[in-house]
This record gives structure tokens, sequence and C-alpha cells, in this order.
């Protein structure tokens, strides 16, 4: 009677034997070639809802497809994404633990609080798009445009706003606003854009410094966007929201990028076969349609020439903390 074999049992054996010495020297390239043969993991470094996690999503469906295998997707907001970037630098590099994070809570945070990772402890291995954050409102505020929301802070200081996180994209560009309007605010941080804007919807705060998220509740008019950041021309989408220089104020910080990363130290076979995935994935028309839909510039980049930009995005922060005085000379 002839004996079926599991195709994968059989292969996890010839590997075994390879491991022990028993097999030929051109098994261990076959074993490392035979990634992925279990589940892969990717993780999301903000709250569920907010646009990170919406693509993470959709990333996760494309390269599940592409590579065969399931892709599981868990938030673990918190922190900025600092909790998410720390456990994902604690993982195996073997290509099962992928994280969608932005760029500046891998550039940005170890700047201002000892932390389990620095800008070494990843692998990036795409960019996708760009956060772009506005200063947003209830459309039921009693601030119309943001010459009014300007006055009536200058009067009246301590308006607070929510965000993402303390010292991410959005916060930065809120309180680079209000350095140059001579403003005061107090910031209420969350795990997420989506959370943030949970706060603004049930009146706990004044305002939300948009991570892209809002922009459906400003579909909806739910809110009104008063003020865009990280922008050097007007939005063609909203063409009457004004950006910095249109106040006479300098450019925010530069915009973060969402992008997918690996534990440092990723082989490159393993890398290539992760990178082909993403690519094919974040090309499709499918997503690029929801990132239209989010109006979430298409920005794809390969992940060694996004690491290349990180000792600039750096450089640009630590003035900034330097001159706001969290950070010394």
């Amino acid at each position: 009677m002839k004996i079926s074999v599991n195709p994968r049992a059989r292969f996890a054996a010839i590997c075994t034997a390879a491991l022990a010495g028993l097999a030929i020297a051109a098994v261990p390239g076959a074993c490392a070639a035979a990634f992925p043969d279990k589940p892969i993991t990717m993780y999301v470094a903000f709250a569920a809802g907010g646009t990170t996690d919406i693509t993470a999503r959709a990333l996760a469906q494309g390269i599940e497809k592409r590579l065969g295998v399931p892709v599981a997707v868990e938030n673990k907001g918190g922190g900025g994404a600092t909790v998410a970037n720390s456990l994902l630098a604690s993982k195996k590099p073997d290509g099962y633990s992928l994280l969608a994070t932005s760029t500046g809570s891998i550039t940005v945070r170890p700047l201002l609080v000892k932390l389990a990772y620095t800008a070494t402890s990843f692998r990036v291995l795409m960019q996708y798009t760009l956060y772009v954050g506005s200063l947003t409102v209830r459309t039921d505020a009693p601030w119309k445009n943001i010459n009014e929301f300007i006055d009536y802070a200058q009067k009246n200081p301590g308006l607070t706003y929510s965000s993402s996180g303390p010292h991410t994209q959005q916060q930065v560009a809120v309180e680079s606003f209000a350095m140059c309007k001579n403003l005061k605010f107090k910031h209420v941080p969350t795990k997420g854009g989506s959370t943030a804007n949970t706060a603004l919807l049930g009146g706990h705060v004044d305002f939300v410094a948009g991570s892209g998220s809002h922009l459906p509740l400003v579909e909806q008019g739910a809110f009104r966007e008063l003020l865009i950041f990280h922008r050097d021309e007007r939005d063609p989408k909203s063409p009457d929201v004004p950006i910095m220089k249109d106040i006479g104020c300098p450019p925010t910080n530069p915009a973060n990028g969402m992008i997918v990363v690996a534990p440092a130290g990723l082989p490159d076979d393993i890398a290539a076969k992760l990178n082909d995935a993403l690519r094919q994935t974040a090309q499709s028309p499918e997503f690029r349609q929801l990132l239209e839909k989010y109006n979430l510039p298409y920005a794809y980049e390969e992940g060694p020439e996004i690491q290349k930009q990180f000792p600039a995005e750096i450089e640009w922060y630590r003035k900034y903390f330097t001159d706001m005085g969290l950070l010394k000379n």
C-alpha cells in the first residue's frame, strides 16, 4: 500500500536532518527558501480604527494572499507607538513578526525617553504613505476659520486637544503652531487617531490634531478642518483650508511616513519575499483606492531609502526639542 506523506512534514524532516549534519550542504539553502511555513503576525502601533490600523489590515490581507499563509493583525497602541516598537524590537528576526508604525516613533521618541529600541533596532521594509495632519474641530464649534480660532485662543489660554500620543508628528505640529502664534494649549494624548477623534466627538477636548482618520468625519459633516499641517501647498481636495505659510508661520515638522518594519537582522532572502508581497499589495489598484478614500498620499519607497532619511529627521527633531527646552545642547 502506498503511504501519502504531507509535503510540509517531509520538508520539515529534511531541515531537521540538515541541522543535525545528516544532509548535503545544499539543504540549508533550501530550508531558508521555505519561508513562510507558518502564520505571520502584523502588529499595529496604534489603536484600531485609525488610518494606520485600516491600511495595515489591508496590507495584511494582501500579503496573506501572496504568501499563502495567514497574517494575523494585533493592535498594540500606547506611548505614541513606543509600546509596539519595543515589542517588535524584542522579536526574533525571522520574518514572522512585522509592524506597521510611523517613522517618527522610531527616530524621535528615543531622543526624549530611554526605550528598549533605537532607530537601528529595525529593518524598514517599505513606506507606503504619509501622515498629513490638521487642526480639526467639531462642526458646531464657535470657530468657523483659523483666524477666529487664533483670536479666541489668544484671549482664552488652555484650550485642550487630543492626538495619537505625546511627541507624535501631529502633536509636534500643533505645538509648532502654538509657538508661532504665542498660544497655550493642554494636550490629552490617546492611543491612536480613532480614540483622539472619539475624545473630540464626546466634547472632552476642544480640538484634535488630526492624523487622517478624522477625514471621514469631516466628510460626514461632524468635523471641520481649520488648518492643515505638513503641506507646502494647499490640499486640492480642501482648497479653502489654509496651511502654515498662509497664516505667516514657518513649516511644521516633516511629514512622518507609515512604514512596515521587521526586527533588525532579518535575513536578506526573507526580506526579499516580504518586500515583494508588500510592494505588490501597496501598488495594487485596491490599495491605492483605499489611500484615496482617506486622502492619504501614495508615497511608496523601498526600506533602504527610508532608513537613509532617518539621520536628517532625527536632527530636525533634536533642534526642535532643544528649542523647546526638552533637550540640552
